[in-house]
């Protein structure tokens, strides 16, 4: 619309910042060599970060990076949602369309809250239901399309004046920085440093990244004189005399603007006389522009950081020739410059519109707000569409007009939760309840819940009719709170509702806010929330079914899963079940069958709990419930685990990490990471279970999965022989669970942890504390698969003390009290009936009282599970007990003993389970026994033509010999059914119909003595 204008005030000669400079290139190379980087720039304002970023870009884009720029944009003292990242966002896309595209594809839906336009082709199937990971999910796929888009090419997002940023940006940014890991990707973002007081909202965020060591923050000073010189040389495009120079060095204090404008100013003749006030300095060039100019500013310093030039028009009320004419002596005057990306305008500097808004009347200020937001009323396409309503409620409140306010507001708020903005969506419904009292009665009589409220169930009133009421908006605010992470105000809104309710008399939304209030004293780790659900269910007993009594429900039931599983809490996830089928509540009734389905296998009814949990898990992926199918991604193979079924929970666990990425679920990956290590740690895959642990870590923000990764990386330790990395994994993940909520499921883990590492350190009497204390507590029902090792570990601890005088006084009662708290413990899955039979193996060897038999009947039942570490030490405890029963001198116990103690060697080894082979290999010294075989002497080998294993070839050598299944399994410590599983596959691979044909073959090719075939055959 203007042509090209006069740019005087600005140097062309970009002076000094080689340092800084260096910094931002040297983070571009090492992004460019797939290492992602985050950098803070700070600084004054007018310190010269804008112009260093340009430079920067410049240099980036001469490299070939594709840079997109995004700044904070303030509306009066408002900044919108998410601003600069869908700033840069549509930066991006303009730059790299195709790659964007594809970078989104299948997150549509989702990242449209960022970025409206990428969602047009895929049309919205409704806003989900709010739940705790609805902003987490939309910050990691903000994270993963940057990564993606930035997987082949190096891209730099740099967002501007953090300073302004409102909440949910803050909160974005500060993900990207802790999360990014891959993709040749710089995120820059500035912020003036002179802003940043004390109660400053960027003061904690500024703090908190200073804590990373992947973030480099970078302070820009001032010039010094020599830059001052160059800087007003390349202004004035000659050499200053040293006197100005001085004279501005001095009054400038080195701020790269206010050189600029103390220099432009003494060109001008208009420098005598200046006071010393910045305001004063800043203002005096606008004061020389003609009226007309001067109103324009005035009127663009109120529309925010950028106004469009249609909505100028509108509000100032000019000819379009006057305006122009007045633009364009602004722009002239270097006060005003277009908007990089759009047909508007915004001031040059920030300051020069904060001087301008804060000379405005109070009452200027109001009627202009009025003029903003009746002409956007009157064409809402004056301001960009995902902007226009933000902007409105802005303009109104500014305005002081609450019966416009209020409305316009509202609007806002629900703009704000469709975006995940739910720090926005409180500050905004903060704003509705200020003015809810203010506003006309007929204009709160208009309103209703329908069309601004959706987190309180309906009431079954006609929403036509029913009018929106304060409670509704404190139902909005606090839960907009609790997922915002704006907690305190949360719990101290759901107070203020509680209090109203006290003389309202309606039990169903108190329950419900109890409910809102027990998942705050949680989160605050102000206690473990049963009060406030006890509450809850106290208040809908009696109370025909509905929506929220179907919550109260399912919360209790689910709590009372993790806390106290039994009886009640099964009876409750039924009537949970019950009430949110009779009320169409179906993400309630799909969570209440899945608590009642872990309940179930944890009470014996595995194979019903597990169909159903199955069942669930088809029906919420087909459906699109997602934070219920993640769910079921954790709990279904965590009850698979808890069974000892661990290969089963492999693939679920493998398949869920997929879908909790596509999701953006990082909490729901964290706890799946951390079950896959738990499953990878059963099976005997100890490197990928640390490798597991440590993605856990990477990937989990909230505290709880933090502690379960802490405990698995404890248990890698112990088992491995590091007590100091043992015990200080124990206290991380104490520290992260906490003491508020105490849950067996966490608890009893750490509790045998704490045991087996004070045993291993020697503490033999800390240990024994520690049991006492969890006795004492008791294991509530379904906790066996906990209880069990936690038992086992100690029992094992006593036996290890054979002989130690600090451990003989107490011992019989300490044995006791194990083997009471077993009786009452389920053995009705084939892992927890190995617990027990392990666990009356260790207590009767902590009496002396152990036999071969009683280890061989827990090698049995071990044998079958997949648990390479146990069965190690199992075969451990079984060769020492031969060696030490009467007869275990003679060489056919001593065999078996070798035998058994190689194959305990060879696992613990391969694990590097240390403590385990150290063991052995003692074991095997005092005993004069050989882990490794002598060296074969014949070269050619006909077993290993025939592609028998090692194993195999000891089966064979025992059919030649005419053993049965039975005394094959008893010779070799298997049993009898892999000894049948083994034969088998023999016959297979020597081709042959029977077990005397077998041994023929074995006879013909040599392989054992001649007098094999001499013994009877048993077929």
């Amino acid at each position: 619309m203007l042509g090209p204008v006069e740019t005087r005030s600005v140097s062309p000669v970009f002076v000094g910042r080689t340092e800084e400079l260096n910094s931002l290139n040297e983070a571009l190379a090492r992004a460019a060599a797939g290492e992602p980087q985050a950098l803070l720039l700070g600084g004054e304002a007018g310190v010269g970060k804008t112009r260093l970023v340009e430079e920067f870009a410049t240099a980036a884009c001469r490299q070939g990076a594709v840079v997109a720029l995004g700044g904070c944009v303030e509306i009066g003292a408002d900044g919108l949602p998410f601003a600069p990242f869908s700033t840069a966002l549509r930066a991006l896309r303009r730059a790299l369309p195709d790659e964007l595209a594809a970078a989104a594809a299948g997150q549509e839906e989702e990242l449209a809250r960022l970025l409206p336009e990428i969602g047009e082709a895929h049309p919205a199937r409704g806003t989900g239901r709010h739940d705790e990971e609805s902003l987490a999910r939309l910050f990691e796929l903000t994270a993963r399309l940057l990564e993606r888009v930035a997987a082949e090419r190096t891209v730099v997002v740099a967002l501007e004046d953090l300073h302004w940023a409102d909440a949910s940006t803050r909160h974005l940014l500060a993900y990207l920085f802790r999360t990014l890991r891959t993709g040749r990707l710089v995120v820059l973002a500035t912020y003036r440093a002179d802003d940043i007081h004390r109660r400053h909202p960027l003061r904690p965020l500024l703090a908190e990244l200073d804590r990373l060591r992947t973030v480099r923050r970078i302070e820009l000073g001032r010039f010094n004189r020599d830059e001052v010189s160059r800087q007003i040389a390349g202004i004035l495009a000659t050499e200053p005399n040293p006197a100005q120079v001085d004279e501005i060095f001095e009054r400038s204090d080195g701020n790269a603007f206010f050189v600029e404008e103390l220099a432009v100013c003494a060109t001008e003749g208009c420098g005598t006389g200046l006071t010393d006030s910045l305001r004063d300095l800043l203002l005096v060039r606008v004061e020389g522009l003609p009226e007309s100019t001067q109103r324009v500013a005035r009127v663009a310093a109120e529309g925010g950081s950028t106004v469009e030039y249609r909505l100028l028009a509108a509000v100032t009320r000019l000819a379009e020739d006057d305006l122009i004419e007045a633009l364009r002596v602004a722009v002239n005057a270097n006060i005003l410059i277009p908007a990089p990306d759009g047909d508007g305008y915004r001031f040059r500097h920030s300051l020069v519109r904060e001087a301008v808004a804060d000379d405005l009347l109070p009452g200027e200020r109001s009627r202009l707000n009025r003029r903003y937001a009746e002409a956007l009323e009157a064409d809402p396409t004056l301001v960009p569409a995902d902007e226009r309503v933000m902007r409105l409620a802005s303009y109104w409140y500014h305005a002081h007009d609450a019966a416009k306010a209020l409305p316009a507001v509202l609007d806002a708020s629900v703009t704000a939760r469709r975006r995940h903005a739910y720090s926005e969506q409180l500050r905004l419904l903060e704003r509705a309840m200020e003015l809810w009292d203010t506003a006309p009665e007929d204009v709160r009589a208009d309103l209703r819940p329908v069309d601004y409220t959706e987190v309180y169930p309906p009431c079954g009133c006609d929403p036509a009719t029913t009018a929106l009421r304060y409670l509704d908006l404190m139902a909005e605010a606090a839960v907009a709170g609790r997922l915002g992470g704006e907690r305190e105000r949360a719990l101290m809104i759901t107070k203020r509702a509680l209090h109203l309710l006290e003389e309202d008399g309606d039990p169903m939304r108190a329950a419900w806010f109890w409910v809102q209030r027990s998942h705050l004293v949680q989160a605050l780790t102000r206690g473990d929330g049963w009060a406030e659900l006890a509450t809850a269910e106290d208040l809908v007993r009696g109370l025909p079914p509905s929506e929220v009594h179907a919550e109260v429900l399912a919360n209790v039931a689910n709590w009372s899963m993790v806390h106290v599983p039994g009886p009640e809490a099964i009876t409750a996830a039924e009537s949970a079940v019950e009430y949110a089928r009779l009320v169409g509540a179906r993400d309630i009734e799909m969570n209440a069958r899945l608590t009642h389905a872990g309940l179930m296998v944890e009470s014996g009814g595995v194979e019903t709990g597990l169909d159903e949990m199955f069942e669930i898990l088809r029906q919420t992926v087909e459906d699109g419930i997602s934070a219920v199918a993640s769910r079921v991604y954790v709990n279904l193979p965590n009850a698979l685990e808890s069974i000892g079924r661990s290969r089963e929970a492999v693939p679920i666990l493998e398949e869920g990490l997929g879908y909790a990425r596509k999701y953006g679920l990082s909490d729901k990956e964290a706890w799946i990471w951390g079950n896959l290590a738990e499953s990878l740690y059963s099976l005997g895959r100890w490197d990928q279970a640390e490798e597991a642990a440590v993605k856990a870590e990477l990937v989990g923000r909230s505290a709880q999965p933090r502690g379960f990764h802490a405990a698995n990386r404890a248990a890698l330790a112990l088992a491995g022989g590091d007590l100091p990395e043992a015990a200080r994994q124990l206290a991380a993940a104490r520290s992260h669970f906490g003491s508020h909520d105490r849950t067996p499921q966490h608890e009893l883990p750490l509790s045998a942890l704490a045991i087996g590492i004070a045993a291993g350190e020697g503490r033999l009497l800390d240990a024994r504390a520690e049991l006492e204390r969890v006795l004492d507590t008791g294991f509530p029902p379904g906790t066996q698969r906990y209880a069990w090792p936690l038992l086992l570990t100690a029992a094992t601890m006593e036996a290890d003390s054979l002989g130690l005088p600090v451990a003989e006084q107490g011992r019989t009662k300490v044995l006791h009290r194990i083997r009471e708290a077993a009786r009452t413990l389920a053995t009705n899955a084939p892992v927890w009936l190995a617990h027990e039979r392990w666990l009356r193996a260790e207590l009767l060897r902590a009496e002396c009282a152990d036999t071969p038999d009683h280890w061989w009947e827990a090698l049995t039942v071990i044998e079958p599970l997949d648990r390479p570490y146990d069965l190690a030490r199992v075969r451990h405890r079984l060769a020492q007990a031969l060696l030490s029963a009467p007869g275990g001198a003679e060489q056919p116990e001593r065999d078996r003993a070798t035998e058994l103690l190689r194959l305990a060697h060879a696992a613990a080894d391969h694990l590097g389970a240390r403590p385990l082979a150290d063991a052995v290999t003692l074991l095997a010294q005092r005993a004069r026994l050989a882990l490794t075989a002598a060296p074969a002497t014949d070269r050619a080998d006909p077993v290993r033509s025939l592609g028998l294993t090692g194993r195999e070839r000891d089966v064979l050598s025992l059919v030649a010999l005419g053993r049965t299944n039975r005394q094959i399994a008893e010779e070799l410590f298997i049993s009898p059914k892999t000894a049948s599983v083994h034969v088998s596959n023999i016959l297979a691979k020597l081709g042959v119909s029977g077990r005397g044909e077998a041994a023929a073959v074995a006879h013909r090719l040599g392989l054992f003595r001649a007098e094999a075939l001499q013994s009877p055959v048993t077929d």
